[in-house]
């Protein structure tokens, strides 16, 4: 079996495969720091909870956006498991050739989600992560990835409203029933939720317009994807595993 993990700004996230079939996803929070054996401990704990067998993992694979936290991640990830994992950095076979300016600006995270992409849909293809922050990334039909937009995420922009504001409160991210808000926490939800429903459509316009690509296909994945997903027609695949597949094609690419 295949541990693959993702490791974002805001969580750790988990999945183990079997061939291509997911058998578990867990998660824990990036932002707590921890030392290697804690690391171990609460990956072990996490694998037991879903009965998956230390002994039965033949590889792992990491990506991550959060550096500081590499070094205790890696070493208590190897010690419990006995595993030297894949980590997607520089080197890394992914059969998707980096045309920006700078490659290595590029995060892990979008390298993944872009592979996954191109690899289960074809290009070309628009991928976008709603993630701590939304990304929109481009791939053209030979596998070429150069282009890409990052705006603030939904949460990032959440809590800029009840961190800078005096009187306006923490609330629950979710679509109200009406833009037209008569009250202080649906005028917030309407404003959050409508405001990135109206930035991703004209998003994916602007760039099917400037690309020439009318019939570019968009999938989308990330924690608030569904919600999002489900409001835009533009978007014509969600995958809320799309990174953890993108992590399982790159370790084939390299075993």
């Amino acid at each position: 079996m295949l541990l693959v993990i993702d490791i974002g700004n805001t969580n750790i996230t988990c999945g183990v495969f079997d061939g291509e079939e997911v058998k578990c996803t867990f998660r824990q929070m990036s932002k707590t720091p921890r030392t290697s054996d804690e690391y171990g401990i609460a990956l072990l704990a996490m694998l037991q909870v879903n009965r998956i067998k230390v002994e039965d993992l033949t590889g792992i694979t990491i990506a991550s956006v959060v550096p500081k936290i590499m070094h205790s991640f890696v070493g208590g990830v190897s010690r419990t498991t006995g595993i030297r994992p894949i980590i997607v950095g520089p080197g890394i076979k992914t059969g998707i050739h980096v045309t920006a300016d700078n490659p290595r600006e590029i995060g892990p995270d979008r390298i993944v989600d872009v592979v996954a992409a191109y690899n289960l849909h074809g290009g070309p293809v628009l991928v976008l992560d709603f993630g701590t922050a939304t990304t929109y990334d481009l791939v053209d039909k030979d596998g070429n990835f150069g282009v890409g937009i990052t705006a603030p995420g939904i949460r990032i922009s959440a809590r800029a409203l009840w961190e800078d504001t005096a009187k306006l409160p923490e609330i629950e991210i979710k679509k109200p029933a009406s833009i037209l808000a008569r009250e202080t926490v649906t005028s917030m939800q309407a404003g959050l939720v409508y405001g990135q429903i109206g930035q991703t459509k004209y998003i994916i316009e602007q760039v099917k317009k400037e690309s020439g690509l009318p019939n570019l296909k968009v999938v989308a994945t990330g924690g608030l994807g569904r919600m999002i997903s489900e409001e835009v027609s533009e978007i014509d695949v969600y995958d809320p595993l799309l990174t953890l597949k993108g992590l399982q094609i790159i370790y084939e690419k390299n075993r």
